[in-house]
C-alpha cells in the first residue's frame, strides 16, 4: 500500500455523500452505519455487501449500538428497544450479559464487526445532557462491572468493542457535538473516578478507546480538545501502557470543527490519533484525507504515524480475520 493508501486506512467514514465509495476504492479503514442507513434487515445486509464489494481492503463494519437512546436500528425494531446501559446493569449480570450478546448477534447477523460500545464514562454529573442513562453507574467499580460483562459479551459472539470516551465524559455538563466542555476537575479526581474504568480496560487488552473531545485544563493549559492532544494520547500510552487503536470520536462534532477541518485532523494525527471517524463522506470530508495525504509526503512526523497508526490497523483485522 502507498501512504495515501494507508492514510485512509486511518478513516472511519458515514454514507452521506457519496465519497465513500471513492474512498472504499482508496483503501478506506471502515464506514460506520446511521439509522438512516438500516430500513430493513433485507436493504442492511445489501447495503454492507455493497460496501464489502467497493473496498480495496476489508473494512470496520462499523456502528453506535448501545442500547436506549443511542440506537440505530429503530427503523427495524418497530418500537422494541434495548434498554441503555444503566438500566441493564441494575437488571443484573444476566440480563447486561444477556442483553449484549443479542446486540452483537443482530450486528453479526448484518455482517458488522465493529460497535463503539460499551460507554464507559462514570456519570458524577446529574446535570449531564449527553452522557446520563448511558452510563452504566455513577460508581466507577460498578462501571468497571459493567464494561467486562460488556466487552467480554461482544468478543465471544464476534464483534469487536470500542470502550469510550476517554478521558471520560461523565461530569461534562455540555454536550461535546455543540461545544467544548471543560473538565475542570483535579487530577487526582479525574484518575480515581474518571480514568479508572479506562485503566481497567487497557489491563484487559481493549481494543479500541474512543477518545473524547474535551477541554481537560490537566492535560493542555491551552484550549485544546483531548482528541487533539499529545499530553492525553501520551497518558494512554505511556501511563497506562495502552497498545491498542486510539480512535476520536466523530470530527464533525462542534466541540473540535472550531480548530479547522483539514488542521484538526492534523493535530489529531500528530497527537498519535489512530483513527478518525467522519459521519459523511461529503467532498469536504474527501478533501480533508487528500490534502494530509498530500502533507504527508514532506513531513517526516506525519508519515511515521501514519505509518505506525496503518501497522496498528493492520494487526486488529489480521487478529479479528476482518
Amino acid at each position: 500500500m502507498d501512504l495515501k493508501n494507508k492514510l485512509y486506512q486511518m478513516f472511519i467514514l458515514g454514507t452521506e455523500g457519496e465519497g465513500y465509495v471513492k474512498a472504499l476504492q482508496e483503501g478506506l479503514g471502515g464506514i460506520i452505519f446511521f439509522t438512516k442507513d438500516i430500513q430493513s434487515p433485507e436493504q442492511f445486509k445489501k447495503l454492507v455487501n455493497f460496501v464489502k464489494s467497493k473496498a480495496l481492503t476489508a473494512p470496520f463494519l462499523s456502528i453506535d449500538q448501545e442500547g436506549g437512546r443511542v440506537e440505530r436500528t429503530e427503523n427495524i425494531h418497530h418500537g422494541k428497544k434495548y434498554l441503555s446501559a444503566k438500566f441493564a446493569f441494575e437488571k443484573g449480570d444476566d440480563f447486561l450479559r444477556n442483553q449484549t450478546k443479542e446486540i452483537a448477534r443482530e450486528l453479526v447477523s448484518y455482517g458488522l464487526n465493529l460497535n463503539f460500545a460499551p460507554c464507559i464514562d462514570v456519570n458524577t454529573n446529574p446535570l449531564n445532557p449527553i452522557i446520563g442513562e448511558r452510563s452504566f453507574s455513577d460508581n466507577p467499580e460498578d462501571v468497571i462491572k459493567g464494561e467486562r460483562i460488556s466487552v467480554s459479551a461482544y468478543r465471544e459472539n464476534g464483534i469487536i468493542p470500542c470502550v469510550k470516551h476517554f478521558p471520560g465524559h461523565g461530569d461534562a455538563d455540555a454536550d461535546s457535538h455543540l461545544t467544548l466542555p471543560k473538565i475542570n476537575l483535579s487530577f487526582d479526581e479525574l484518575e480515581k473516578i474518571h480514568i479508572k474504568p479506562f485503566e481497567d480496560a487497557v489491563k484487559n487488552n481493549i481494543e479500541m478507546i474512543m477518545i473524547a473531545h474535551l477541554y481537560v485544563p490537566y492535560f493542555e493549559k491551552d484550549i485544546v480538545p483531548t482528541s487533539l492532544s499529545r499530553h492525553a494520547v501520551s497518558y494512554l500510552r505511556e501511563k497506562l501502557n495502552y497498545h491498542g487503536i486510539i480512535i476520536s470520536d466523530d470530527m464533525i462534532m462542534k466541540g473540535v470543527a472550531e480548530f479547522g477541518d483539514v488542521n484538526a485532523c492534523e493535530m489529531a494525527i500528530r497527537a498519535g490519533v489512530n483513527m478518525l471517524i467522519y459521519r459523511n463522506s461529503s467532498p469536504n470530508t474527501i478533501n480533508i484525507i487528500e490534502k494530509i495525504a498530500q502533507k504527508a509526503e514532506h513531513d517526516l512526523e506525519l508519515k511515521n504515524n501514519i505509518e505506525k497508526s496503518y501497522q496498528l490497523i493492520l494487526k486488529l483485522k489480521q487478529e479479528k480475520k476482518i
